[in-house]
This record gives C-alpha cells, sequence and structure tokens, in this order.
C-alpha cells in the first residue's frame, strides 16, 4: 500500500476501530495462543471488551511460529479492514541464542560484532514470527546500584551512540519489506531513564536540559539518525514530567526538533502510571496527556481505548492526533510487508533450522570472548598451563545461570557451563569441583569441602558472582558487593595459601573488595550467554588472549556513586601530592578515583607507546589536527591494544569534563610488532551545549590525551583559534 492507500484506509475505521489499533496487548488476550484462562480474566481485569481485542494493533510477548501464525490467522479472519497484527518482544541480547550483556558487548568496544549479534537475534525472532524488537536500550548510565545498568553499554555519550546506531542497523537491515529476517527496532526509554536518583527503579530524573542535551540524548539522536522505527517511552520522570505525558520531550525535541515519524509506544502501564505520579487525576486526564505528548501506542493499559472516543466528542482532543497515531501505526505494518503478508517470516520449518543454530553460536562465543575484562593478573597467574591441577570453586562452577535477566527465548540449561568446558580443555591436567558456596548461603561443610579440594590443587579458580535476579529490570541494590557467603568463601581459600584466580559473572560494576585484593587474577566475565563457558575456558587458558576494555566505571565503594570519567574539576580540586589537605574536594576515607577507571582491560601481552605527535599545535575551524602515536607489543604472545583518544576544553564558557573520549583505535599486533594508531580531530568535534544551549566550541586552550584507558594517557596541548 502506498501513503494515499493508508489515508484511505484510516478514513474508513471508526473511531472504536482507530483507538484500538493503539492498544496493545499481552497474547493471553487473543484467540489461538492456548493460554490458561485467556481473553475472558484479562478482559475483565482491565475492562477491555471483546470488540477493542479484535481491532487491537499489536501484542506483546508472544514467540513461536507456529503459535504467532495461529493467532494472525484467526485475528485476520474477524479484521473488518484486513489490517494485520504486529507481534513485539524484549528481544534484548538474543532471541534464543543468547549473546554476552549489553554492558558486555560493550566492553568489546567492536560495534560490527555488537552489530551481527543484534542480526542474528533478528533473525531468529524474524521466523519465530516476531515483527519488533524493544531494544536496543540506550539509556546512559552512572549508577551501577541502577538493575538495568546491564541493558546499557556504558557511560559515556560518544561510545553508546556508536553502539545504538550499531544495532538498529542489525536488526533492521537496510529495508524491513526487502528483508523479512530482520525485525524493527525500538529505541528506548525517551529519556534518561538510566539517571533515576539513587540508582533505584523508576524513580524521579532530575536535572538542566544541558545536561540532558549533552549527555543522554546523544545516543537516541544516534539510533533516530540510523533509522529506527519506534521509539519507548520512559517510566521516570523528566523535569517533574512523567515522560510518557511530556510534551516538550516527545512533541517538542522528539517529533519537532528531531524529525521523528515513527511510532512512540509506552512502556508497560506507563500511561496509567501518570495517575501514581501525581500528574494525572484519573485514566481519562492521562490518555488526554499521552496523545497530546505524541504517544501512539499504549502499553498493557486502557486509557485510550476507554478515553480517547469522549475527549474528541468533547472537543477536548483532535480526531487528527488519532489519525496521525493510527496512520504511524498502518506505515510501520506496510513497511514489515505485513498487508501482503501477515505472516512475514513466521516458518515452523525454518525455525526448527536457524534458531540456535551452530553457526549463531559461534559469534555468540566470538562475542562473549571480546566482553571477558582481565581485571589484575599479578605474576601472570592466567592463562592458565595445559597441564595445571586446578581446583574450581564457587557457586558458578557449574552454573547454567549465565544468561542474563533478559534472556528471551534464551534456556539456562542450554548454556555450556564453565567447569565442563575448563575440563575439557585441560587434557594435561586435572579439574577438580567444589562448590565452596551457594550464591547467597554458606556451610560448614561447603567450606571444609572446598579446602580439601584445594589442598590438592597447584591454583584456585573461584567462579563467583550475581545471580541473575540480582540485576535486570526491579534489580536495584544499595550493596553492590558479592554476597557476604562468596566473600566468606574468599577469605576461607585465601588462608590455603594457593594461586586464586577469580572469574566474575554479573549484571552490573561491582564493589570488589573482598576479592581483588584477595586473588592474583580477576577476570570479569559478566553475564556471557549462550556460549558463555566455553568462552571464559578458552579465555582462562589462553586459546584467547583478552581485549576487552570496561565501559564503566568500576567505584572504590558504593559511597562514591556516582563515580565516572568524564567528571568536572571542582574549584578546590585534590592535588594527588598533597593528600593530608583538608579543604579540597576529596573523601577523608576513600580516594576519588575509581577503584578502576573507564577504558580499563589487561592483555597477556603488554605494549609500550611512543611519543604523541600532533600535525599542530593550533586548530582552526576549517584545519583538522593528525594525531598519531606509535604502539608496540613488547609481550610473546599476539594481542589487541585498544588506543583511545580524550579531549579536554580548559576553559568553556560552562564548565567541561576532565576529559571526553572523541576516538578509539583498535591495533592487533604480534610480539615485537609495531603499529600506529591514527586519530583526526576537527573542530565539530570540540563542540558542546552552552548555557543557551547553542551547540558551538570555544576558542583557547585545549588537551590532547591518548593511552590505553581514561586514566593512564600522555598529554599534548593545542589552541584553537
Amino acid at each position: 500500500m502506498n501513503n494515499e492507500q493508508l489515508l484511505d484506509l484510516v478514513k474508513q475505521m471508526t473511531l472504536e476501530e482507530k483507538t484500538a489499533q493503539l492498544l496493545q496487548l499481552t497474547a493471553n488476550f487473543y484467540e489461538g495462543t492456548n493460554v490458561e484462562g485467556q481473553i475472558t480474566g484479562p478482559m475483565e481485569e482491565m475492562g477491555i471488551t471483546e470488540q477493542s481485542v479484535d481491532a487491537s494493533g499489536s501484542i506483546l510477548g508472544l514467540s513461536g511460529a507456529q503459535a504467532i501464525i495461529d493467532v494472525q490467522q484467526a485475528y485476520m479472519k474477524k479484521s473488518r479492514l484486513g489490517i494485520p497484527l504486529l507481534f513485539m518482544a524484549d528481544v534484548v541480547h538474543g532471541f534464543k541464542t543468547i549473546f554476552p550483556i549489553p554492558l558486555a558487548i560493550g566492553c568489546s568496544w567492536d560495534t560490527e560484532l555488537a552489530e551481527k549479534s543484534a542480526e542474528i537475534a533478528a533473525r531468529e525472532s524474524a521466523v519465530s514470527g516476531l515483527h519488533v524488537t524493544f531494544a536496543p536500550m540506550v539509556d546512559l548510565v552512572r549508577d551501577p546500584r541502577w538493575g538495568r545498568v546491564m541493558e546499557t553499554t556504558g557511560e559515556d555519550p560518544y561510545l553508546n551512540s556508536l553502539f545504538a546506531a550499531a544495532f538498529v542497523r542489525g536488526y533492521q537491515g537496510d529495508s524491513l519489506k526487502d528483508e523479512p529476517d530482520r525485525l524493527a527496532a525500538c529505541v528506548k526509554h525517551f529519556a534518561a531513564y538510566g539517571a533515576a536518583e539513587g540508582g533505584r527503579d523508576y524513580n524521579t530524573v532530575d536535572m538542566s536540559e544541558r545536561n540532558l542535551r549533552e549527555y543522554y540524548l546523544p545516543a537516541y539522536k544516534a539510533a533516530l539518525d540510523a533509522g529506527v522505527e519506534m521509539v519507548m517511552t520512559s517510566f521516570n520522570t523528566v523535569d517533574g514530567i512523567p515522560a510518557s505525558g511530556n510534551e516538550k520531550l516527545m512533541r517538542g525535541i522528539l517529533r519537532d526538533e528531531w524529525g521523528f515519524d515513527g511510532v512512540l509506544i509506552s512502556d508497560w502501564a506507563s500511561i496509567r502510571e501518570m495517575i501514581a505520579h501525581g500528574a494525572a487525576e484519573d485514566d481519562r486526564e492521562a490518555a488526554y496527556r499521552a496523545i497530546r505528548a505524541g504517544v501512539d501506542m499504549e502499553m498493557m493499559t486502557p486509557c485510550y481505548v476507554h478515553h480517547l472516543p469522549e475527549l474528541i466528542e468533547s472537543g477536548e482532543v483532535d480526531e487528527k492526533l488519532i489519525d496521525e497515531a493510527v496512520l504511524r501505526i498502518l506505515q510501520l505494518k506496510e513497511k514489515l510487508g505485513l498487508f501482503d503478508n501477515p505472516l512475514r517470516a513466521a516458518d515452523p520449518e525454518r525455525e526448527r533450522e536457524i534458531v540456535f543454530s551452530k553457526e549463531h553460536r559461534q559469534v555468540s562465543y566470538e562475542l562473549a570472548t571480546k566482553s571477558a575484562v582481565l581485571l589484575k593478573n599479578d605474576d601472570s597467574v592466567l592463562p592458565l598451563q595445559p597441564d595445571a591441577n586446578v581446583a574450581l570453586i564457587g557457586p558458578f562452577a557449574q552454573s547454567p545461570d549465565i544468561l542474563g535477566w533478559w534472556s528471551c527465548e534464551g534456556v539456562k540449561e542450554d548454556a555450556v557451563k564453565l567447569g565442563t568446558a575448563l575440563q575439557e580443555r585441560l587434557t594435561g591436567g586435572k579439574v577438580q569441583f567444589a562448590q565452596g558456596s551457594n550464591v547467597h548461603t554458606i556451610t560448614a561443610e561447603q567450606i571444609a569441602e572446598a579446602l580439601e579440594v584445594a589442598s590438592k590443587a597447584d591454583l584456585i579458580v573461584l567462579a563467583l558472582g550475581e545471580d541473575s535476579e540480582m540485576s535486570g529490570e526491579g534489580g536495584s541494590r544499595t550493596d553492590i558487593r558479592l554476597p557476604a557467603a562468596q566473600l566468606e568463601l574468599v577469605k576461607q581459600l585465601k588462608a590455603a595459601g594457593k594461586p586464586i584466580a577469580s572469574v566474575i559473572f554479573n549484571g552490573r560494576p561491582l564493589d570488589l573488595h573482598g576479592v581483588i585484593d584477595e586473588s592474583d587474577a580477576v577476570l570479569e566475565a559478566w553475564f556471557p550467554g549462550s556460549e558463555g563457558g566455553a568462552a571464559i575456558a578458552d579465555v582462562l587458558t589462553g586459546v584467547v588472549n583478552p581485549s576487552a576494555r570496561l565501559t564503566m566505571s568500576f567505584p572504590q565503594s558504593v559511597g562514591q556513586i556516582p563515580v565516572y570519567y568524564n567528571h568536572f574539576n571542582t574549584g578546590r580540586p585534590l592535588n594527588p601530592e598533597k593528600m593530608e589537605e583538608r579543604y579540597v574536594s576529596k573523601y577523608i576515607d576513600s580516594p576519588n578515583e575509581p577503584l578502576l577507571p573507564f577504558g580499563y582491560g589487561l592483555s597477556y601481552t603488554s605494549f609500550s607507546y611512543g611519543d604523541l605527535e600532533v600535525s599542530s599545535n593550533e586548530m582552526t575551524a576549517e584545519e583538522s589536527l593528525s594525531i598519531q602515536v606509535r604502539v608496540t607489543n613488547t609481550g610473546e604472545r599476539a594481542g589487541v591494544e585498544t588506543v583511545q583518544l580524550y579531549v579536554r576544553d580548559v576553559t568553556g564558557e560552562v564548565v567541561r569534563p576532565m576529559r571526553e573520549l572523541k576516538g578509539y583505535v583498535k591495533l592487533a599486533l604480534a610480539p615485537g610488532e609495531s603499529g600506529t594508531a591514527t586519530f583526526t580531530l576537527n573542530e565539530e568535534q570540540l563542540r558542546y551545549h552552552h548555557s543557551d544551549l547553542s551547540y558551538r566550541s570555544d576558542r583557547g586552550e585545549f588537551h590532547i590525551l591518548v593511552g590505553a584507558n581514561s586514566r593512564d594517557t600522555q598529554k599534548k596541548s593545542f589552541r584553537l583559534v
């Protein structure tokens, strides 16, 4: 259908049909889903009529090719105008083949592989009948207490923007209609959900518009520039107004300023939640505020279907707002080719061939190897030697709970376990197991068994972490250390006097005290996905040389939070050489700096940096600077070094961060080999939002900082003239 035909279709729809098209419900409302208690119970609870269900626009959370075929066919038989359903789901980091969590993917600094992971997730989802994924989540996060930090790619707006665009390209491809094995992507959560106060999910967000534009909006804009088809509103308030009723945010910035003409959907029940926020008196006012803000689709509350018709009849809402929303939904269905083929790519036979295929699991494995960050490696305890006699101890030694919170159709029992994989690889050595502790509890018998196994080994590998319920949505924590039971296990095994290599499975940056000082080596595995055990075993044994770099700072303690690399200076900055000074900006019981900085990660080899070279000590608006540094692999193994470029604007009309990431180069170097990291820096990259929100640069002095992470850098200066 062309746009004129779609407009004509809107004209043929009754007002009730149009408002129903804006309604999204879960699968148990529909015929053909075989869900116990379907239709009657949920309809009564929400006050939804059968007519509204029969005319509704989309389904949330159903998957499986045959199930979706059955529901779509039953629905189309009842559809007066032949408008098909949209099927959507949270395919966050894989459908059935689960990839590492997005925070881990960010640590790969590999946007091409990230894009590939989204393409595979789309292929598996589409053949299973889905049309839209509620991903990517591009919220910038500086607070690891927030459980949904596992869905982000980190604390930096530049890097988050690169990954946002990569994920959108992976999900959507070049043409949804011509590539039925792709999905429409839905970027979320607009806006600034990751800045919830106290790291508490769904909590208040309050910041200046300048701060919002400078740090939190760029990744959403990058997703829009990459062509994302949908945007999801966030649960939080922005400037005192819930996002789902925030006209300035949704109509003003998203639609008018940025020109977004795709579908805007509320998050689960967030329109009705305006009542609890105190921004709407009842469902009627919530519907009024949301439609005026430009929200096209209401997820799992009936405010629109109950109240939009009367709001239109009373003249409080112009019907053209409904028509615009319906048209955008129909346009998305047309882009997906659903009017021509309502079943699209759903195919039970192909589903059996494609989903969780060996080829897909191989990419999951590769991404997991590139996402694991080596945090410590004293005395080269890692990699393990082929003939090593290893005691593998801890609650994650043989745990399948390594997929993470948002694992869609992933099955824990399908995940490759660390112990199984490690045993297969150490063919010349020996792996002995002990539980040591559970995730949250420990017994005297478990300690005794662990000490007995450790006494017979040359080295202890501790498999520790959070279970998947400890992060994800609703998974906020005030204490981000490992559970006390696991810290007690570390303490007991430290006394055994054997070298300890700790592997951490988790969904957030942790306070690692009680582990990092007690361990000789620490490997951050995150939740690594379906092939996680194999990937981590290959990193531990040196089949793979770790190359990942942190995209979120690890704090010294929860009391430091938020702690992030691109912070401002203060009027009384701390001089590291005068730590005894009191009246400066510092803690009296902790360093200011994080335990581990943004961009940090170790390798099994070593790299040395030559002198930093800059083409000129002046930059103009017309002429860029060329920046180079020579890097040499000084170790005995091939490895990858991620050379990072940061810039500091020394004096601005608005205070500028101590450093900001502007680029990076990954150099793969053989032992003894040298390579040159080359960057180009131009005036546009120096622009920022001023106090009047204009976006421009300031003349004056700038620092160029290049190195292996945000802390350890060389510096040169130039002036923008």
